[in-house]
Formats: C-alpha cells, structure tokens, sequence
C-alpha cells in the first residue's frame, strides 16, 4: 500500500500538479516525513492516452533520490494559485519541487531541442504569458491593453529583448504579433483556439494531442520561468512558473487590477 494516494483527475496538467505538491506538503506537516510511495494514478487523466489506466506522472517527472527530511512546517495550498506569489516564501517549496517535480529525460530533451530551433537566448527573452478562455470563470483576467502596455514597458527598457508570447487564445497571440511582429511564437508546439469561456484547449482535443501537447506545455513552462523577466497572469500555471523559476525576481504578475 502507498503511503499516500493523490486523486484530481478532472482537471488541468498545473492544477493536477498544485494538488499532489498540495497533498505531499500536508504529509509532511502532517507525518514530520515525506512519503516513500505516492500513487499518482487518479492524475492527469485529461492527458492519459485513450485505454491507458496506469500512472503517467514518470512521462514527465523524475523522482530524487533522496527522502525528504522534516525541518519545520510548509506553507501551501491548492488555492495559492489565486494568491500574489510574492506573499508567501517559495524557498521552503524547492526541495519538494526538485524531488517530486524534476523534468524528466524526454522532457529535458524537448527543451533542449525547443531552445535550438528558435534560438533562445533566455538573457534577452521576456515572456508575455496569458491564461484565458474558461480561466476568466475563476478569477478576473487583465485586458489585453494590460499586457500589451506592460510588455512594452519592458522592452522600453531591454530595447534589445525578444518578446517570448504564449497563450491558449488566438485573438492574444494575434494582438501580440501586431504589436511585437519579432516577438517569439512557438509555432509547432502549441495549441491555440478563439477565445471562449466556456472551454479549454484540454477539452476539445482527443486524448492523444492532450497527451503529446502536455509535454509540449510542460518544456514551454520551464523554458518561460528561466527567461530574464516575466509577465502573466495569475492561475496554477503562472504559479508554476514560479515555482520553477524559484522565486519571482523579475516576475510581475496580474491580479486585483493592476500589476505586482
């Protein structure tokens, strides 16, 4: 038997993933140890190849070697997400990120390939990350004037960056290219569809794209998190850019109507 089991099946990559690093924590406060068997199966069902019943999590993160030692209580919750990223310590969460949430081999290779073909020079990259469609029935989004003014304030003072763009709506993308015609678009690796709140990219794909755009997304948000300055959002995916990046040094984030 597992020491603990993790079930958040119905739902988003990122937000499956602030759940198990959210059930791991409360082990840990709870037990002074961290799990030595988590079964993952009942996550990331949305992403699981059709007929596929077993755990994926080891399709995208490798497990460190090593047990967790109980040092003092963490702070973390699901609802995190919705939080400024600024209000609570990141750095207690690094060991439980690099243990359970390592990238695993395909992914540090898709990575490593992304950054080849479209040339990443993450010291003169920023990222223009947007969550929309079925995100705005769980918190308000910025307009997309918020963003355009903000990201061009950035490159007002980095004239020699590249604007990295990435979202889930077409119109975004589009304004974007119109407003930064150099700016970097992964052009193969995405998914993008008109802006709609009442759905997401997940759910109008079959399995098998979920499946092989997932690792797509999950290279595309490491790749975000190491770029030179950040601007999103403010959902489980803007959190785990966070998270990745290990803290929110040159990161702003949209939340309440105004940038933090």
């Amino acid at each position: 038997m597992s020491d603990l089991t993790i079930n958040h099946c119905k739902a988003g990559f990122f937000s499956c993933c602030s759940v198990k690093l959210a059930k791991i924590v409360s082990y840990h406060n709870k037990y002074k140890r961290s799990p030595e068997t988590i079964n993952a199966t009942g996550l990331f069902d949305w992403y699981k190849p059709e007929g596929t019943t077993e755990s994926i999590v080891e399709e995208y993160f490798e497990l460190g070697p090593s047990s967790l030692r109980y040092r003092t209580w963490i702070h973390f919750e699901h609802y995190y997400q919705f939080i400024s990223y600024k209000t609570f310590d990141l750095g207690p969460l690094q060991p439980f990120i690099k243990k359970y949430f390592a990238p695993s081999k395909q992914i540090q290779e898709i990575v490593g390939a992304m950054e080849q073909k479209y040339s990443i020079d993450y010291a003169k990259t920023f990222t223009v990350f947007y969550r929309g469609n079925d995100k705005v029935t769980e918190i308000p989004l910025g307009s997309y004037d918020d963003f355009v003014k903000k990201a061009k304030d950035v490159q007002a003072t980095n004239p020699g960056w590249r604007c990295l763009v990435q979202s889930d709506e077409t119109e975004f993308i589009e304004r974007m290219l119109k407003e930064f015609p150099n700016a970097l678009v992964f052009r193969d690796e995405i998914r993008h569809i008109k802006r709609s709140p009442e759905t997401t990219v997940d759910k109008v794909s079959c399995r098998g794209d979920n499946f092989k755009y997932s690792k797509y997304f999950l290279a595309i948000t490491l790749i975000m998190a190491r770029s030179a300055h950040i601007l999103c959002g403010t959902g489980n995916c803007s959190l785990w850019i966070a998270l990745f990046r290990e803290g929110t040094t040159r990161f702003e984030q949209f939340l309440d109507s105004k940038w933090i």
